[in-house]
């Protein structure tokens, strides 16, 4: 049975529901950004979250949820890090049992997040797709409730939350520019600018080395695609649907970025914006570097997504 799509309630209930819980993320204004981009430029630093990503938002909206039957046989699901560290942080809070199956060369900052929460990790085959996989294995052995990355509408309205934060704190934005993994970000993003303010475009970004969520968004059909990219928070290598059928009806534009072109992002945040960007959370800057025209004299925001990036991938990096 398919689940029903997230609302704008829904969005406006995870506010409530994740309240107690964690703070509004900063929205600053970087004028040496609006240097670069000629534009009036901003970032939603969600990677100012406890776990150092937006997925928090969801996760603990998820946990809130959960019948008790199935919070005390736990939960299984599949993630490259930040998904993992959501779902693990948020089930330490209602004192959950979380597996979390991640592909052998995770990154080992987001295995240690995870494990620090009180998760249990699994390592399990090459990439993001084979994890899933054996998540369902797990999940019929085990009785554990496997939890979707993307297809989950009470995740889709807990990250939704971050776009509730930016028109409120600026309402007259023009544009928003969102990483596309999953899909569960950008679908959320839809879900409230387009509620709030039909006028605002909202602009995923997906890495051209694992280019499945675009490809799916661009022909209305599910794609797969290679999974070539270094952005962990970007490599998914099949589509997630439901964020899909909110994109297809919501996002105004999609476009790719090289992964040469997010590592220069990243070394740029940090010259101009001071702050630290994993890949994925550097997308949106990449974005709106290569769309230098269309965002000419816009108000943007950067949905800074996350940043949880390993020493090693930094060097890279500033290479």
């Amino acid at each position: 049975m398919s689940k029903p799509l997230p609302t704008f309630t829904d969005v406006l209930h995870a506010r409530n529901t994740i309240a107690p819980y964690l703070i509004p993320t900063p929205l600053y204004h970087y004028p040496m950004l609006d240097a670069l981009l000629g534009a009036e430029v901003y970032i939603k630093h969600e990677n100012h979250q406890p776990i150092g990503a937006f997925k928090v938002r969801g996760g603990i909206n998820f946990m809130a949820h959960l019948p008790p039957g199935q919070r005390q046989r736990g939960v299984v699901t599949a993630s490259t890090g930040n998904h993992g560290q959501s779902i693990a942080y948020a089930a330490q809070l209602f004192d959950v049992r979380a597996v979390i199956v991640v592909p052998d060369a995770a990154n080992p900052v987001k295995v240690e997040a995870m494990r620090s929460y009180g998760a249990e990790v699994v390592f399990h085959g090459t990439d993001f797709e084979v994890c899933k996989a054996h998540c369902l294995t797990l999940e019929k052995e085990q009785g554990l409730r496997f939890v979707s990355s993307g297809d989950e509408p009470t995740l889709v309205s807990g990250v939704a939350t971050h776009t509730l934060e930016i028109i409120e704190s600026l309402p007259d934005v023009e544009m928003i520019l969102v990483p596309v993994g999953g899909g569960s970000g950008a679908a959320g993003a839809c879900i409230a600018a387009k509620t709030l303010k039909p006028g605002i475009q909202v602009v995923g970004v997906q890495s051209s080395a694992a280019p499945a969520a675009y490809l799916t968004w661009r022909d209305h059909k599910p794609h797969t695609a290679p999974i070539g990219t270094m952005a962990g928070g970007l490599a998914t290598g099949a589509p997630f649907m439901m964020p899909q059928q909110i994109m297809w009806e919501l996002m105004d534009d999609f476009v790719l970025v090289d992964d040469q072109a997010l590592m220069e992002s990243v070394r740029l945040l940090l010259e101009k914006a001071k702050t630290l960007a994993e890949p994925a959370g550097a997308a949106p800057l990449a974005a709106a570097l290569q769309m230098r025209e269309q965002v000419q004299g816009k108000k943007i925001v950067l949905i800074l997504s996350g940043g949880n990036i390993s020493p090693e991938e930094l060097r890279r990096c500033l290479a």
